[in-house]
């Protein structure tokens, strides 16, 4: 869900409508009072001495993954771990997800007199990413699904089955494609039917599997668990693997990120689905889907698959061409897919912080009964937005060559190692400028 320009995609919008803003997430992207020759030129920058620094001052690998953090106090550590605590955050979620699936049942089929629709796409897809890196995995704490596994398995005692090793995060994926495909090409996303029939039926499914393999399926098999958990590898706050809560370097947490089947599909849906949001507003585009014989969503659907494969297919050759130049590694394609998790957090700070700030608020404001909920206002001036955006894109792509680098020095030689990371980062310039020609063409 990029730039928000799927909510509301449905929905006749006119211009004084509260859900205007929603619908278009930042606004008027294509008009940012910003120069793209210095844009791209910044980036280019940017990521060419990020990367001969990193050639000639870095040569051993830095980042220890889960066996690094200083240790909080014991005492904190027990309040954080102790029952009541994850009890009462379990049943927030479920509160909340309770009061979701009243405002779907009785609320109006109005976006802007529902806060249902702001819950799901906004505080919970948007507000994971802030949670998410604050707090580590906020999801695996407050999720109404294992909150409801618990509450049922009582009920019928059922003895959990081994999860097929090769299965990995693919379920992630999937269900990662599921959302983004609702949120920016169903035909009506906000609608409260739409919603309801999509998360109890997300819901259903998930405890069913869950019930089938234990309470671990959620780890890997719930997308926005899944989600939560990457965009976690970049929090100051984690856990060592002796168990210990701690303060680390966040790129600590994100070497420490599983190399498992499905990985790299996840962050590619991610990260094409990002891509989509960015020019899915085109009004070239608009026109295309539109006259298309197929249909708007099946077109819409191709667009977004068609975005994805992109993505991914670039990440593939790019791991194809490391593995010709250093040497056979076991798994090319997953040790480094790690590096793209900054790039993703950098495109969904770009795309999303002014739908948070702004309509944040509002969808809670609603929630609460208030009738003269505010309207959305820009948190920031469209220079000061554009800044931020391009900050947020450049930033991401040299926290990826930065992780990538450290991951290579320590699987290669130090002869090789240097050289294997060329095509990483004549993909990190393709991305960089697809991310930056999106945002500001």
């Amino acid at each position: 869900m990029p730039s928000g320009g799927g909510y509301g995609q449905g929905v006749v919008l006119h211009p004084a409508d509260p859900l205007t803003v929603l619908a278009h997430g930042i606004g008027s992207q294509h008009d940012l009072p910003i120069s793209p020759f210095y844009a791209f030129a910044g980036a280019f920058t940017a990521l060419f001495v990020s990367f001969l620094a990193l050639g000639l001052l870095w040569s051993a690998s830095r980042f220890r993954g889960d066996r690094s953090g200083l240790a909080l106090p014991a005492r904190l550590q027990r309040v954080a771990d102790a029952p009541a605590t994850r009890n009462a955050l379990r049943g927030l979620g479920l509160a909340g997800a309770l009061a979701v699936l009243l405002y779907l049942l009785l609320g109006p089929d109005d976006p802007a007199r529902n806060p249902a629709p702001g819950a799901v796409y906004v505080l919970l897809w948007v507000g994971l990413v802030p949670a998410s890196l604050l707090f580590g995995p906020a999801w695996r704490l407050l999720s109404p699904l294992r909150a409801l596994h618990r509450l049922l398995t009582p009920l019928w005692h059922p003895t959990p089955r081994p999860l097929p090793a090769r299965l990995g995060q693919w379920p992630a994926a999937a269900g990662l494609f599921a959302f983004t495909w609702l949120e920016l090409v169903s035909p009506d996303p906000a609608s409260t039917t739409t919603l309801l029939i999509a998360l109890t039926g997300y819901a259903a499914v998930q405890l069913l599997l869950a019930a089938r393999f234990g309470e671990r399926w959620f780890a890997d098999g719930d997308a926005f668990e899944a989600y939560s958990a990457l965009l976690a590898g970049l929090s100051p706050l984690g856990r060592r693997s002796d168990g210990r809560v701690v303060l680390r370097n966040p790129f600590h947490g994100l070497d420490a990120t599983p190399e498992q089947p499905g990985l790299v599909a996840t962050v590619c849906v991610l990260l094409g689905s990002t891509a989509y949001d960015g020019f899915s507003d085109n009004p070239s585009w608009i026109n295309a889907i539109q006259t298309s014989p197929l249909g708007r969503t099946p077109a819409a659907t191709l667009g977004l698959l068609g975005s994805i494969t992109l993505v991914a297919v670039l990440y593939c050759l790019c791991a194809a061409v490391t593995r010709l130049v250093c040497g056979p590694h076991p798994g090319p394609l997953t040790a480094f897919a790690h590096s793209l998790v900054p790039i993703a957090l950098g495109y969904l700070v770009a795309h999303y912080f002014s739908l948070l700030v702004a309509e944040g608020p509002r969808t809670v404001i609603m929630a609460f009964g208030t009738d003269n909920d505010p309207q959305p206002l820009p948190p920031l001036g469209p220079g000061a937005l554009a800044a931020l955006q391009v900050i947020a894109v450049v930033t991401g792509h040299v926290l990826g060559v930065i992780a990538a680098h450290d991951r290579s020095v320590r699987l290669f030689p130090p002869a090789k190692a240097v050289a294997g990371q060329l095509p990483l980062l004549a993909l990190m310039i393709t991305y960089t400028v697809g991310g930056l020609s999106l945002l500001l063409n």
